[in-house]
């Protein structure tokens, strides 16, 4: 028990690191939450300086989760525990301790985590989930040439494709990853737009397009964006 909480901390701590922040102040000196969407993570990176940057921390990201996980494997940790050391890399790249609980959406640290697990749990675990998982990502960001709608769905079939295949343990380790992307995504600080929105039609666009308003461009390539009070006062702090 007392490795799998240290683990689970370290975990956390390592999802915390803010790579894409860290990369865009050093490199560009700017405040990466002030531009674009506003996530510090890769994607929010990539478009608002260039792949060169974004796909390193984009890798970086993806092998928080897949690390934590396979070293919750190598210390005999069960396959629920080792899904929890994922979630909790997940959670600190979603609430970074070093931002002040600002951070991305951590859809690159949850492909690491699923991605890992049947590979280094070939023979106590079914390929069903992941591959549920990755297949409706990977088709559905394809088709729609847009990633919020098919990362929803495909996060609903984690918990929901487990239920059917692994034990209850498992099931309620992947319903807590699917919770803290939905959570990210519904509590993200709210920015000021041209376009007023009620906040029933808020919740819908977070909830299912990952945005504020409707307008995809506009939202993804916003420059110097006005944020609340309390963000502001935040900012200036850092």
């Amino acid at each position: 028990m007392a490795i799998w909480i240290a683990l689970t901390l370290g975990a956390y701590l390592l999802g915390s690191v803010p790579a894409a922040y860290l990369v865009v102040r050093l490199s560009r000196r700017i405040d990466l939450r002030q531009y674009g969407t506003g996530q510090v993570g890769a994607g929010n990176l990539w478009r608002m300086t260039s792949w060169k940057l974004g796909l390193p921390v984009g890798v970086f990201d993806f092998s928080k989760g897949l690390v934590m996980v396979w070293a919750a494997q190598l210390l005999d940790l069960s396959i629920a525990q080792q899904i929890i050391v994922g979630a909790a890399a997940i959670a600190g790249h979603n609430w970074s301790v070093f931002l002040r609980f600002h951070g991305g959406r951590g859809v690159a640290t949850t492909i690491g985590v699923v991605f890992i697990l049947p590979f280094i749990n070939i023979n106590e675990m079914t390929p069903w989930p992941p591959l549920a998982f990755l297949t409706i990502l990977v088709v559905g960001t394809v088709a729609t040439r847009s990633s919020p709608v098919p990362v929803l769905f495909s996060m609903v079939a984690l918990p929901l494709v487990s239920l059917f295949y692994e034990p209850l343990s498992v099931t309620l380790g992947f319903l807590t990853i699917f919770l803290i992307v939905v959570i990210r995504r519904l509590t993200a600080r709210r920015r000021i737009t041209a376009v007023p929105v009620s906040n029933k039609r808020l919740l819908f666009n977070r909830l299912f397009f990952d945005r504020d308003i409707m307008d995809r461009r506009t939202w993804m390539y916003q420059r110097n964006l006005k944020v609340g009070r309390s963000e502001e006062s935040e900012q200036k702090e850092d």
